[in-house]
């Protein structure tokens, strides 16, 4: 599964992790993260995320 980058921040959604604090179970891909879902760091709105290039 592919990681996704906050475009403000720089938090890295990894979906081994999820975002258990959010709501996210480990293992969900970015694709299955629901649109109302923010980043945990900054608040910005999933559509500022970019695919991670690791």
């Amino acid at each position: 599964m592919k990681r996704y980058r906050c475009t403000v921040c720089g938090f890295v959604y990894d979906p081994v992790d999820g975002d258990p604090d959010g709501g996210i179970l480990p293992g969900t891909s970015f694709d299955n993260v629901p649109d109302d879902w923010t980043c945990p760091v900054c608040g910005v709105n999933k559509s500022e995320f970019t695919e991670d290039d690791w």
